[in-house]
């Protein structure tokens, strides 16, 4: 049956999976069930979301059609198809948003204390005066109007801005409406709370103040109307690194056309004026499908500084704090525990800290030889770089590889790539063609019995920060074997040697694809002979049509599989003749699933890999990325129960189905279970039995929980 079906049929165009993954989040901003200002968190990622998929998503496909590439996606889709088909998605999906802001979280606000007001509604006499008053003592200087006529062409708007656009009229003279903006300056807080004498506590955005003080910009000019407007850009950049003499200058150069690339979206307030909106359309080479209007304020990623107003502690959900590393608890230092035996690491239900440890212990250990680092994105004032310029000051030989294309991070990663240069650090500014996405640390220490190499493994960034939010998975080992495989992977790095094996490491772009597809294949064939054939996988994003393919072809042949895909799904599950034996979950709550767990029973000879790739085409071609074996008896039984935990989840968990819509899990019968909710009380059950027992042990407790 499987060759009768189309191509649609088989597989889900990669653009429309990566909305249905917006929706999900929105599904979560429209939940009632949650406290009030985690669903304006995520109804602010949402927003956010969509803006980096049109400016990059979206701008690739109209650099398609711009260049007549006429080639079809995994789906079938040319690129024309892909926008039609998301213009129509992308209005929905924001009709949505705006739907759930004025109809359930606006009201809901109010009912709870805090009202968000416009520029043209009733206020008190004081509230007028404060609001002047801020408008000439904190708005007014920092402005800059800008008129168009003969003399003054059309201001360039920079991508993301949010500007406000005015008709205007001179008061005395003949003549035509003028176009005439000023940008709404990031600078200054976009909300701005109104000191009230009632209980009710009271907020206006920026733009309402600025919007309702226009007459004092343009003083010899009527207003006839004004109205907020944001435009995004084309903010995906090529570069031709073969030719670019200095990748870091090109990168550099690069960053500055992001600000002025191809107009790509216009959102504009709902009841724009005509005539308006005509001037912006003309002006910035629009069409009607890239315009969105909008019943309610421009750019909803405001809602995550409101998140951030005191006072509403109540209606958050509560801090979590990481907790402590069993492993570690206890009074040796952190190399001691490593040779004791592998360590698995679980973020954010346990603590990043004996990361920037590790690399901070090594840079400060006399006996530490040498250092070596790959850095993708790391946070605003990262530890991790600190000790790394500390090492190199202390003499140690550091090499860091620092990723100069990471999407939206170059300028950060510039920056830090600087600093480490000066402080004395080699660095690599990445391999021609490839991202660097691996995340991997090797520390070189002379010890009584010779040489031994410290490394650690990671599913996730090395950016203390982020790792309070997503969910990943690490390991710490001196194993011999992966020790050597990491000098061989900083080698091929730094000097292009590739090495003639790998002991423990699969790398891509070389080697990885084949490894994944000789898993699939093993299990594939147990089916056939009538063994035990059952994979679980749990990744970002599916959407490598040979990898999918050879899931089919092990579905079809009895394989039990089981995907755990957070984002982009390209696979249909559960097609008849297809893919009955799939079954794809993604789970959407409060932290970011981001870590990447590959199990395969292998006949009851089960083998567990973590690795930094998705099953995507650029992740496994265009990317250097590491899968490593979790090889520990007692940090497999970890890893499985990671895995046992989420498939079981009923509360977080949307199931895809065959048409690539999702559902959250029918729970007759069945317990309340949040995956997320259970790693945490089992990492303070953890800690606090641990702490009881006064450290020293290595045993993993599960939980007393509903499971």
């Amino acid at each position: 049956m499987e060759e009768k079906l189309e191509v649609k049929e088989k597989y889900v165009n990669r653009e429309l999976s990566w909305l249905e993954f917006d929706c999900r989040i929105l599904s979560e901003a429209r939940d009632k069930s949650l406290p009030l200002f985690e669903r304006l968190k995520f109804l602010s990622i949402t927003a956010s979301n969509l803006d980096e998929f049109f400016m990059v998503r979206v701008a690739s496909l109209k650099d398609m059609v711009h260049a007549k590439y006429t080639k079809r996606d995994i789906a079938g889709m040319t690129a024309q198809e892909q926008l039609t088909e998301i213009g129509k998605k992308t209005h929905e999906l924001v009709e949505m948003q705006y739907s759930t802001y004025n109809r359930s979280l606006l009201p809901a606000l109010r009912q709870n204390g805090l009202t968000v007001i416009g520029a043209h509604e009733n206020l008190t006499k004081k509230e007028e005066e404060f609001l002047d008053r801020y408008f000439k003592e904190e708005v007014y200087p920092v402005l800059t109007p800008m008129a168009v006529d003969s003399s003054r062409p059309f201001p360039l708007v920079r991508n993301k801005s949010l500007n406000i656009a005015a008709l205007v009229h001179k008061k005395e003279g003949e003549g035509d409406l003028e176009f005439a903006m000023v940008q709404v300056p990031s600078v200054l807080p976009r909300i701005v709370e109104i000191p009230t004498e009632g209980e009710m506590r009271k907020v206006i955005l920026l733009e309402e103040i600025i919007e309702k003080n226009m007459e004092t910009l343009f003083l010899n000019y009527e207003i006839i109307c004004a109205h907020p407007f944001r435009i995004m850009r084309n903010a995906d950049f090529d570069i031709d690194e073969e030719e670019a003499a200095d990748l870091l200058k090109e990168i550099q150069k690069q960053l500055k056309k992001r600000q002025w690339g191809e107009a790509i979206r216009l959102e504009v307030e709902e009841k724009m004026d005509k005539r308006l909106l005509k001037i912006l359309k003309k002006e910035l080479k629009l069409e009607n499908d890239d315009i969105f209007s909008i019943n309610g304020p421009l750019d909803l990623t405001f809602l995550m500084k409101m998140y951030g107003l005191a006072g509403f502690d109540h209606l958050k959900t509560a801090k979590y704090t990481p907790q402590m590393v069993p492993a570690l608890m206890n009074d040796d230092d952190i190399f001691t525990n490593i040779r004791k035996g592998d360590i698995l690491l679980h973020h954010p239900y346990q603590t990043f800290d004996p990361v920037v440890e590790f690399v901070r212990k090594a840079a400060k250990d006399p006996d530490v030889l040498a250092i070596k680092q790959t850095l993708y994105r790391v946070s605003g004032n990262s530890p991790i770089i600190a000790a790394l310029a500390e090492a190199a000051d202390n003499g140690k030989q550091v090499s860091v590889l620092v990723e100069l294309k990471a999407r939206f991070d170059e300028e950060n990663n510039i920056i830090w790539a600087k600093m480490l240069e000066k402080a004395g650090c080699h660095v690599i500014y990445g391999l021609v063609g490839l991202k660097t996405h691996s995340k991997i640390t090797l520390v070189v220490r002379r010890e009584e019995d010779g040489i031994r190499r410290y490394v650690h493994l990671g599913t996730g960034n090395y950016n203390d920060s982020t790792a309070k939010l997503y969910t990943d998975c690490g390991l710490l080992t001196c194993h011999p074997q992966i020790g050597e495989d990491a000098t061989a992977v900083f080698n091929m790095l730094s000097g292009y040697s590739e090495p003639l094996g790998w002991n423990k490491l699969s790398v891509a772009p070389l080697w990885l694809r084949k490894k994944f597809l000789r898993l699939i294949e093993r299990e594939t064939k147990h089916a056939k002979n009538g063994q035990e054939a059952h994979m679980i996988a749990k990744m970002n994003s599916l959407c490598d049509k040979e990898i999918i393919d050879a899931l089919y072809e092990a579905s079809a042949a009895g394989v039990k599989i089981e995907l755990i895909v957070r984002g982009i799904c390209c696979l249909r599950a559960g097609v008849p003749g297809l893919s009955e034996n799939i079954q794809v979950r993604s789970i959407v709550g409060n932290f970011l699933e981001h870590a990447r767990i590959f199990w395969f029973a292998n006949a009851g000879s089960e083998e567990i890999y973590m690795g930094s790739a998705d099953w995507m085409p650029r992740n496994l071609d265009k990317r250097v990325e590491i899968l490593f074996p979790v090889e520990d008896p007692k940090l497999k039984e970890e890893v499985k129960h990671i895995l046992a935990v989420q498939l079981a989840d009923t509360m977080k968990a949307h199931i895809l189905k065959p048409d690539g819509s999702y559902e959250k899990p029918d729970r007759r019968g069945k317990a309340a279970i949040c995956a997320q909710d259970t790693f945490c009380l089992e990492a303070e059950q953890n800690a606090k039995k641990l702490q009881e027992l006064g450290g020293n042990t290595r045993v993993f407790i599960p939980a007393e929980s509903e499971h």
